[in-house]
């Protein structure tokens, strides 16, 4: 056999060879590696949309705490603010139970020394009357002695 003959043998076999595998293997790989890519890209953008997605819920979270944070320290203030005014009305009605005890214990005290000095001049008098009776040695009569006791309790 020839060298040239093997050389024109083997090239006419690698042209066919060639031409099947161009014809009928390369496609469907080509069909797979395209698929692939494609399928690729599509995660790839995916990806890029979930992470896009994912800050706008991050804002949306910080804005919607702080919105929240504002309304805490709102209420509370509030709350505040009704604490001081019912703590204020509680002592204003303090003050103002406090003044009527103080005013109706000096109404008592002044009744209560009325009736003392009353209830005084009457024991004085009787005092007055008996020292008078032990001084005379005598009994005055009752008529006389209330009049007397009278006279000596307005002059008291």
């Amino acid at each position: 056999m020839n060298l040239n003959a093997t050389l024109l043998a083997q090239l006419v076999v690698f042209f066919i060879l060639a031409w099947f595998t161009m014809r009928f293997v390369w496609p469907p790989i080509m069909s797979a590696l395209d698929e692939r890519t494609r399928k690729i890209a599509e995660g790839l953008e995916a990806s890029e949309k979930s992470k896009t997605q994912l800050i706008q819920t991050e804002n949306k979270i910080k804005e919607e705490m702080r919105l929240l944070s504002d309304k805490v320290k709102q209420r509370i203030s509030e709350a505040e603010k009704k604490a001081a005014a019912i703590i204020d009305e509680a002592k204003l009605n303090a003050e103002q139970e406090a003044n009527k005890i103080i005013e109706n214990a000096k109404k008592e005290a002044s009744a209560e020394a009325l009736k003392l000095k009353d209830q005084l001049r009457l024991d004085v008098s009787k005092l007055a009357i008996k020292g008078a009776e032990q001084i005379l040695e005598r009994q005055i009569d009752e008529k006389a002695h209330v009049d007397i006791l009278k006279k000596l309790e307005a002059e008291l």
